[in-house]
């Protein structure tokens, strides 16, 4: 995903996570009070070596585009290979991910100047994250919170621990403060994001766990009309976070971490849970929110992956109800120990991805199915685009010339229909 800011200011380039666009955001009003507003920022991914390429194409293009202008590179993949941005000639500085959050980093004098064209850290020497107040994003309805960052488990797979380093939490009481400033200046819906979210705490005095926090802003902030949160470790959800499940104002979607449907190969990616357990929960989950909805992360292609496996993945999309399937191809990344076991070939590893994805395509649909010719409430998000609270996206059909300020409203809309990627709908209210 790539998300381009506004040209009031410098133009920032976000690929990945919802996190990035979080932390993106808060570059952007750094850079911009600094007086940096010719500044590129390339905020990269690292998930994937796909992701990375992306980057390097980012960069290239951004050069071509906005020719003198200083390109900062930051982000999980500058942090894990500083040394392969820097050799790019488009690059002027690479800045690690602990410190593109300080506002002291974008100060022109120390940024611009000097030979120096590495600035990383050793991420795992960082031990908190700070809350950083931004008055919502522009344009958006909603708000992004970030309560916690990095992660303590080594997913045989995954490379972002080594660019976000070890998991810390923003305490809660900096959260409640930051989700009532947002409230307070008129945002609808919050949403809660960190890398690992549901290790917040463990590192806080107490060791609280998410659903503590969770039900702390929904007591303490009463006018918070719908709070969110993003993706989750199934394995992680805690008891007070399923209770909080029936607070209407928490929106009924999660986007569960699950990676694969097979035991072994889920113990050889090094996860905590069983395809059981994933099910288990899904089905808790329906329980207490019927209305909710569900989506996923799965790898297909992992190394020593059969095709028995691999349907075992399969089945899981109808056996765990999900609506949002996050399919992509296993790929290698540098140093991790999945790296070092034996591949499969790459053509196998995209065939059952493209698989993966018809089914997660059917499973939309069903999705779809749900909310035919009902009457739902949706949040618009701009102009003819809204969402609702099981984050289903809608196309609004608005008569001419009208829906052009309803920017942040709920509106009642009734659904017509949809295209296989969004459903349609006409607001009502």
């Amino acid at each position: 995903m790539a998300d381009t800011a506004p040209p009031s200011g410098p133009t920032v380039i976000t690929l990945g996570c919802r996190l990035n666009t979080y932390e993106s955001e808060v570059m952007r009003r750094h850079a911009q009070e600094a007086g940096l507003g010719d500044a590129v920022i390339v905020n990269t991914c690292a998930v994937t070596s796909e992701a990375v390429r992306g980057a390097r194409q980012a960069i290239r293009r951004a050069a071509r585009e906005n020719p003198g202008a200083p390109i900062l590179v930051t982000g999980c993949a500058a942090q894990t290979d500083p040394g392969a941005f820097a050799a790019m000639p488009e690059v002027t500085r690479v800045i690690g991910n602990h410190d593109k959050m300080k506002a002291e980093t974008w100060k022109p004098a120390d940024l611009l100047g000097g030979e120096e064209k590495v600035r990383v850290n050793d991420i795992m020497s960082v031990r908190e994250t700070a809350a950083h107040l931004i008055d919502g994003m522009e344009g958006r309805a909603r708000a992004y919170v970030q309560v916690q960052n990095g992660c303590d488990h080594r997913c045989t797979f995954c490379i972002i621990p080594y660019g976000r380093g070890n998991s810390r939490s923003v305490p809660a009481g900096e959260v409640v403060a930051q989700v009532r400033a947002l409230v307070a200046s008129g945002h609808h819906e919050v949403v809660l994001t960190g890398v690992d979210l549901t290790s917040w705490g463990a590192d806080l005095p107490g060791t609280p766990q998410l659903g503590n926090l969770v039900q702390r802003l929904l007591k303490l902030v009463p006018d918070l009309r719908q709070l969110r949160i993003s993706s989750i470790d199934a394995i992680e959800m805690d008891e007070a976070l399923l209770e909080a499940m029936t607070d209407p104002r928490l929106a009924p979607y999660f986007h569960l971490s699950l990676q694969h449907g097979d035991n072994l190969i889920l113990k050889r990616m090094k996860r905590r849970h069983s395809r059981e357990d994933a099910i288990q929960l899904t089905e808790r989950l329906r329980t207490l929110r019927p209305d909710i909805a569900l989506g996923a992360d799965i790898i297909a292609g992992f190394p020593t992956e059969t095709e028995a496996h691999f349907e075992n993945s399969l089945r899981l999309v109808e056996e765990c109800g999900l609506s949002f399937l996050h399919a992509f191809p296993y790929s290698p990344r540098p140093g991790t120990p999945a790296a070092r076991m034996p591949q499969l070939a790459k053509p196998l590893v995209k065939e059952r991805a493209a698989r993966l994805r018809e089914a997660g395509e059917a499973a939309l649909r069903r999705h779809f199915a749900r909310h035919a010719d009902q009457v739902r409430e949706a949040l618009v998000e701009r102009g003819s685009m809204a969402r609702l609270s099981d984050f289903t996206q809608v196309k609004l059909i608005w008569p001419d010339g009208a829906g052009s300020d309803t920017a942040g409203r709920v509106l009642r809309v009734q659904i017509t229909g949809h295209d296989d990627k969004q459903l349609f709908g006409t607001p009502l209210s």
